[in-house]
């Protein structure tokens, strides 16, 4: 099958997902992972009018996509990898949102940028390690309220929490948690959901949901 294929394929299953659960908010967003694979690639979704793209990388992001934004505006492309206090300028200047702020040093830096230079209407998802893995990224969830709170304060656009269960963990009870903690903060955005669970995801509620593999294929 083609990227296309496989695209039209994952489009069905959240529709089917979504209406499954019977959910009345919005239907969610795709943001294709695109990391490790040339613009070349991705090329044939950009031609069928898809918008939103993930990356993990702000370099590879970098190399890939400021020229091609230049010529789209409407694409939206979401840093969903960790991000190093030294690349926020970088960041800021390329991705209209960021999806995985995960502590207090990040978050003050990205606020004392933002105050520097104008750049326009950036989304921010707080990065929640649900899972409370040591070698993961993520604020965690003990800390989840305290750190809101704390970024709300600093005046950044936090829109949702984002999340990446562990791989061998089945994925529901993190989404839940998820779910509860936006709640109790009001915050409407769940970015979680990966090539092997998103429809998972989308029947628990995410707004968004993160798929690579299943549409672009294996990574070299």
């Amino acid at each position: 099958m083609s990227v296309k294929s496989h695209y039209k394929l994952v489009c069905e299953n959240i529709k089917t997902a979504y209406k499954d659960a019977k959910r009345q908010d919005k239907e969610p967003v795709l943001a294709v992972v695109t990391k490790n694979f040339p613009l070349d690639d991705v090329m044939p979704l950009i031609e069928v009018g898809h918008k939103v793209f993930g990356e993990n990388k702000v370099q590879e992001a970098e190399q890939k996509w400021a020229e091609i934004k230049k010529q789209k505006p409407d694409l939206e492309l979401h840093l969903i990898g960790p991000l190093q206090t030294n690349k926020i300028k970088e960041a800021l200047g390329l991705f209209d949102v960021i999806q995985t702020i995960d502590r207090e040093k990040l978050a003050d830096k990205i606020a004392e940028e933002l105050k520097k230079a104008e750049y326009g209407d950036k989304k921010f998802f707080i990065q929640v390690n649900t899972g409370s893995e040591e070698q993961k990224a993520g604020i965690l969830p003990k800390d989840a309220d305290a750190f809101i709170d704390y970024c709300k304060k600093l005046g950044l656009n936090i829109v949702g929490l984002m999340c990446i269960p562990p791989v061998e963990d089945e994925p529901s009870p993190h989404f839940a948690l998820l779910k509860k903690i936006a709640k109790k903060h009001s915050l409407k955005e769940l970015s979680m959901g990966m090539s092997d669970d998103y429809e998972i995801a989308v029947q628990l509620g995410a707004s968004l949901v993160r798929v690579g593999s299943a549409i672009m294929g294996s990574r070299a």
